[in-house]
């Protein structure tokens, strides 16, 4: 399900300009014509928006849960304070190889951490204080995730979570076990006194969280 007509879509993004990149370009081709479920991507639209979030922020270590192919996350490294790191997390390891060759085409090797394995349990061993979060992993641990970061998080730290409308099947009320499991977990943000938090109805939905 769309969330936006089409034609809005390619006015905003004819009028959007932050990281233009020609890696990206062929990284967006390259998933498209070679990796199941190309549109887990988040795309050009999105990329922009995550883009210059990053550069407003200027964090030293962002984690990203869910690489997929690495387009997000050379997206957020463009916001990287000098000598800051991106650690990035994915459980699928066939996927690795695309985002190693675009995230070196993209001249960010040294900015940007690869980690394959389980996001619960490679995180707490990082040892790092986060300035920004990118959630975009497996949407039924969305609330695991949250419980495991929000405690250890400065105040000021911004988790962005994908994702958050599914296919609009949220807002429905759809009891698709996806769905389901997002719904609570916006429900579990939005009444946490801990954090600010805004749903902007971006692509499929991004929930903006700031610990306070």
């Amino acid at each position: 399900m769309k969330m936006t007509p089409e034609y809005i879509e390619e006015y905003a993004r004819r009028h959007s300009k932050v990281y233009e990149s020609e890696v990206l370009n062929r990284l967006e081709r390259k998933t498209h014509l070679e990796v199941m479920r190309p549109q887990m991507l988040s795309g050009y639209l999105q990329g922009q928006f995550l883009a210059f979030f990053s550069r407003m922020k200027k964090p030293k270590r962002i984690l990203e849960i869910g690489t997929y192919t690495g387009y997000s996350a050379i997206c957020l490294a463009q916001g990287l304070a000098e000598n800051g790191i991106l650690h990035t997390i994915d459980v699928n390891k066939e996927l690795e190889a695309i985002a190693t060759q675009f995230i070196e085409e993209a001249g960010l090797v040294d900015s940007i951490q690869q980690h394959q394995g389980d996001a619960m349990t490679i995180v707490p061993n990082l040892d790092e204080n986060w300035d920004l979060v990118f959630l975009d992993a497996d949407k039924i641990n969305y609330t695991n995730y949250y419980d495991l970061l929000v405690p250890n998080l400065k105040i000021g730290a911004v988790i962005v979570a994908d994702n958050v409308l599914w296919h609009g099947k949220v807002p429905e009320g759809s009891r698709e076990k996806r769905a389901a499991a997002l719904a609570l977990f916006n429900e579990k943000v939005t009444n946490d006194p801990r954090v600010n938090n805004i749903l902007l109805p971006l692509r499929d939905g991004l929930m903006l969280i700031e610990v306070i």
